[in-house]
């Protein structure tokens, strides 16, 4: 179990590293190509939109294939696409990279999770997510940091050394036995599951947070720089951001699996409506940036209880762990396209305010939806 923990762990790290890689280097980039906010957005839209198009593939190679070998392309397709984005010369080079990357990522992701759930037992369910969750954050850590040093030491050179990694792990897969294989549900069934409302509030909860990581994304690199920040700086502030972030996702799967998914939920949320609401205003660096920060904690504690939501409300109805994930993959890969094109192009036509306050007023509604709710939790 711990060396599965550790693969998977690795997977989602290796996902999520190479994915938020990108954002310290976005205002470079958005430099070299002359791109707007909106290609900027466009850009760093391009992974999650592969990820939307992996989503309900990754969910069907898995429940047919297997939770192994689709964990083991996914890694190689991440490997890949990572070496061709290091060595690309024009921004549709980089666009089609990003996006058959995310498609990668779905499938390790809905592989490496559905592996690692299926031989978890249910009362730890929340805290081995959590702990996965908090591996995939570490690598946003150094995401940032890897971002840093691509802009130091060039992209082929840190990203194709990175990419390497992803290749070890695909390798290691394959040397661990995969999960008891079972009879391959039909897909209606994962359609069917849709009707269900503790997954609806579940995948909500996963494109919500998504939202709002596609839009900070974008905006706040764009507005630091404007501040006098360098790309070092900004990824030395996601690395804070994810450090935190990393360190809270295992406590709320323990909180999860003792008082419940909700209540957890309902917190996150109303400090989330707080965050968002103030992020538009500030003129000085730090303040920005201590609001990205807090941003960054209050969502990112909606991942684990959502996430252990959708995987009870699987058990509970028969459905295979790779659906859920695949759910999983189909709420957070919206959430973030749209967030990062949809917020970038919003912004630009009116202010960084428009899309911060329709978050905040998102939020808002849904914390309202919960306290309605919460005898339920």
């Amino acid at each position: 179990m711990r060396k599965l923990l550790l693969l998977v762990g690795g997977a989602v790290f290796v996902d999520t590293m190479f994915f938020v890689a990108l954002t310290p280097l976005l205002p470079d980039y958005a430099d070299k190509f002359n791109l707007s906010k909106a290609g900027a957005g466009a850009l760093a839209a391009a992974y999650p939109a592969g990820a939307l198009i992996g989503g309900i593939p990754s969910g069907v190679a898995t429940a047919k294939f297997g939770a192994r070998p689709t964990t083991v392309t996914g890694l190689f397709v991440i490997a890949v696409t990572t070496f061709v984005f290091a060595t690309g010369n024009s921004i549709w080079v980089l666009d089609i990279s990003r996006f058959v990357q995310g498609f990668g990522s779905a499938l390790a992701w809905t592989a490496g999770l559905a592996w690692l759930v299926s031989e978890t037992p249910a009362a730890r369910r929340g805290q081995t997510i959590g702990t996965a969750m908090a591996t995939a954050i570490v690598g946003a850590l150094f995401g940032p940091v890897l971002g840093g040093i691509a802009s130091i030491v060039g992209e082929a050179v840190a990203f194709g050394a990175a990419g390497l990694l992803a290749v070890g792990l695909a390798l290691w897969a394959l040397t661990m036995r995969g999960p008891a294989r079972s009879t391959p549900q039909p897909l209606t069934v994962l359609l069917d599951a849709l009707r269900n409302r503790r997954i609806v509030v579940g995948v909500w909860f996963v494109a919500l947070p998504a939202l709002f990581f596609g839009t900070l994304g974008v905006l706040a690199p764009l507005r630091l720089e404007d501040l006098g920040w360098t790309a070092v700086a900004i990824g030395s502030l996601w690395l804070v951001t994810a450090a935190l972030e990393a360190a809270a996702n295992p406590v709320v799967g323990r909180v999860s699996d003792r008082v419940g998914r909700l209540s957890p939920m309902r917190v996150s949320v109303l400090a989330a409506t707080i965050v968002a609401a103030l992020l538009p205003w500030p003129n000085q660096a730090a303040v920005l940036a201590s609001l990205v920060v807090l941003g960054g904690i209050s969502f990112g504690s909606f991942w684990t209880p959502a996430m252990s939501l959708l995987t009870d409300e699987a058990e509970h109805r028969g459905l295979e762990y790779a659906y859920a994930f695949a759910l999983i993959n189909l709420a957070w890969a919206p959430g973030q396209a749209l967030g990062a094109s949809g917020g970038g192009a919003l912004a630009q036509v009116t202010s960084d305010a428009v899309p911060y306050l329709l978050l905040a007023v998102s939020c808002l509604l849904t914390f309202a939806v919960l306290w309605r709710s919460r005898s339920s939790s």
